[in-house]
């Protein structure tokens, strides 16, 4: 027969953001600790509300399976002396493990002889080791802010009000802080608050549904929302846009989920699309809903924490609410474009970007000197400048309008429509809305050459700025986005293709920034940490978004990556070589060669030195590589240039056959380590194949 075990912390409500990892946390630490325990079981599942997080797992055993266990003690020979008595040594590791000297068990391991005592260890029962282990699945479990509260020590995501714990129909005591387990629950907190007595584990999810219109399952919410949310939709003659996020949000909101459509005055229509759904979504968490072609409609769809009574008055509530903030939104809308979006700009100079880099009006001056810089070094043609020049002039312009002082997620998107309303050229209103991007992993990059370079110059004036003022990313905290920022350049540098000097772009953004009193770290360090900082998030995509293997990379990034885009076409042509079958003797010759390099005592190639045929050999194989290998490099035909250095092995395995390359002669033993040195250097220019596995 198996059991349930059934654990309820029951709490105040906890932030929707902080459950899903809590999930995933509470899972695992379940997992961990039944593999630990030696216990069985068919599930372990995990669900939460706002006020409450379960753990459920079925299948369990009555008890945990007897174990024979042989632990190794002393070697024979110190265990018994000459006349085969045993020694204090075994007499102290038999009391230690709880067995009497004559069933200790001599076996031989790797030709010597130890003595062994066998433990016959019973199971506990599943009660006693669950009844352990439940505190420790809710102690161990972290949150990103958590509380303390009253004059207890215990920290947890909200304070805990209750506590359940049953295995089957019989309840696991244990105490936490005040609170003792028991088998109370409680349910919605308006429409059926409870107590109730959960006489058997099987029995809670329906229970807590019926009396206590909560709906416990997750996934359970999430299906009935959104078909709700559909239906509702059609009901209207529309459609509502699937948002993953959105919805996973609503669904840690609430325990009893109604939908309901709700509608705002047809003249707000008049406004742009992300003026009316931003306040929608941001603010209010409701879904907006389109005609079948697309087409904003003057609907919205909510969801409720409770049944479908009194829904024309929660209806009615929505709306208002709605409706001020889309009136709000219409007043500040019709005042920005009182005046053209370059107006705003001299109020940018009052806005402070970070304490020891300036004002948003500096950053400005930077972004369009390092959009300059990139346009000259990337060889875009004029009329491609001129737009850049525009578009990083009036990039933040829309910061300090009353819009986006309103709404900071419509940044860029209300600089875009401003723009077009003052007159500027569709082709620099897109670019300020590209150079936002991309937002988030996933988001799209930008479409045009003038939003992509002031994209770049924009994140990479922050990253230097921020790691030279002593503001870089540790652990989970990347306050100013640095790490999607970098992802974001490399995204954009690799998808167009660019060849850009990394290290020369990071000295020209420091040059920007020299002067400023409080900079933390010099040129050099800064330039050295930041590259150091791409090369991680490079070292990512590739791996992570591109599927190429860890050594691949690592062999690639040894040899360099000053050029991104270089460095990442590089490990595509390497990967695609590794899978040629004489890949593996290729290998084996370069680190033989790089190996004996290491030993060079640095001497010079004296080719008078080198008579032997197969050194012959190897110097004009490696002269006839080095030509071509630096025109195969500076054309980007990275293939090429790998199947070119595969052809050196031949005369290298001959080298190593027929030369002794530590000669006893010093001149010649140092002419033939220059050689292998200066091999290796070239043959380490695109990748440094000592590196593969």
């Amino acid at each position: 027969m198996t059991r349930e075990f059934l654990l309820e912390i029951g709490t105040e409500e906890i932030p929707a953001k902080f459950l899903p990892g809590a999930i995933k946390q509470l899972e695992e630490l379940a997992q961990k600790a039944l593999d630990k325990e030696k216990l069985t079981y068919e599930q372990i599942r995990v669900w939460a509300t706002p006020r409450r997080l379960v753990l459920n797992i079925t299948g369990l055993p009555e008890k945990q399976a007897d174990v024979t266990e042989e632990v190794k003690g002393p070697a024979k020979k110190a265990a018994f002396d000459a006349e085969g008595k045993p020694t204090k040594a075994v007499e102290g590791f038999a009391r230690s493990q709880g067995v009497a000297l004559a069933d200790l068990l001599i076996k031989e391991v790797n030709g010597v002889e130890y003595v062994f005592a066998r433990k016959e260890i019973k199971g506990r029962s599943t009660a006693e080791v669950m009844t352990e282990l439940a505190p420790t699945f809710i102690s161990g479990l972290s949150f990103p802010k958590p509380m303390r509260w009253a004059h207890y020590d215990f920290r947890f995501a909200r304070p805990i009000r209750w506590l359940l714990c049953l295995l089957d129909d019989q309840v696991l005591e244990f105490k936490l802080e005040n609170l003792v387990s028991g088998r109370l629950t409680y349910g919605h907190r308006v429409l059926g608050p409870g107590p109730f007595t959960v006489n058997h584990a099987s029995e809670y999810r329906q229970l807590l549904l019926e009396k206590g219109y909560v709906m416990v399952d997750q996934e359970e919410r999430r299906r009935q929302v959104w078909q709700q949310i559909q239906d509702l939709a059609a009901r209207e003659g529309g459609q509502v846009e699937e948002d993953a996020d959105l919805l996973e949000e609503i669904i840690y909101l609430l325990e009893y989920p109604t939908a309901l459509c709700g509608s705002f005055e047809a003249e707000f229509l008049q406004l742009p699309d992300e003026v009316i759904i931003t306040p929608m979504k941001e603010h209010q968490r409701y879904f907006p809903v389109r005609d079948q072609q697309g087409r904003l409609l003057n609907k919205f769809i909510t969801v409720r924490n409770g049944t479908a009574d009194y829904i024309e008055i929660v209806r009615e509530g929505n709306e208002k609410v709605l409706r001020a903030r889309l009136a709000d939104a219409r007043f500040f809308y019709e005042e920005d474009q009182k005046q053209p979006l370059a107006a705003y700009l001299p109020r940018l100079d009052k806005i402070v970007f970070q304490e020891n880099l300036g004002t948003l009006g500096e950053k400005v001056q930077r972004i369009q000197n390092l959009t300059s810089y990139l346009a000259e070094t990337l060889q875009v043609v004029a009329e491609e400048k001129e737009i850049a020049a525009r578009t990083a002039r009036l990039a933040k312009a829309d910061l300090v309008t009353s819009m986006v002082y309103e709404f900071p997620e419509l940044q860029g998107i209300m600089g875009r429509y401003y723009a077009r309303l003052s007159g500027e050229r569709e082709e620099v209103a897109q670019a300020i809305f590209e150079h936002y991007l991309p937002r988030f992993a996933g988001d799209m990059l930008p479409a045009s050459v003038a939003g992509a370079m002031v994209s770049i110059a924009d994140k990479l004036d922050t990253i230097v700025g921020c790691f030279a003022v002593g503001i870089q990313p540790t652990g989970s905290q990347d306050p100013y986005a640095l790490r999607r920022q970098a992802l974001g350049i490399c995204h954009i540098l690799l998808q167009r293709g660019w060849h850009l000097d990394l290290p020369a772009a990071i000295n020209r953004a420091y040059a920007a920034i020299a002067d400023k009193p409080g900079l933390k770290l010099d040129r050099e360090k800064t330039v050295v940490e930041v590259m150091e900082f791409f090369r991680l998030r490079l070292r990512y995509i590739l791996m992570e978004d591109e599927g190429l293997a860890y050594d691949t990379v690592d062999a690639v990034l040894a040899a360099g990556y000053a050029d991104l885009t270089a460095a990442a076409e590089r490990a595509r042509a390497l990967a695609k070589v590794r899978q040629e079958a004489d890949f593996a003797d290729v290998q084996t010759a370069f680190t033989r060669v790089v190996n004996l390099a290491k030993k060079d005592e640095g001497g010079q190639v004296v080719k008078e030195l080198l008579q032997e045929p197969a050194e012959q050999a190897l110097l004009a194989a490696w002269q006839a590589f080095r030509e071509e290998s630096e025109e195969l490099l500076r054309a980007g035909r990275y293939e090429e240039w790998f199947k070119r250095a595969s052809q050196l092995r031949p005369v290298i395995d001959r080298f190593f056959t027929e030369v002794m390359v530590m000669a006893k002669e010093e001149d010649l033993r140092r002419a033939r380590l220059a050689l292998l040195r200066e091999l290796a250097a070239d043959l380490s220019a695109a990748a440094d194949l000592s590196k593969l596995a």
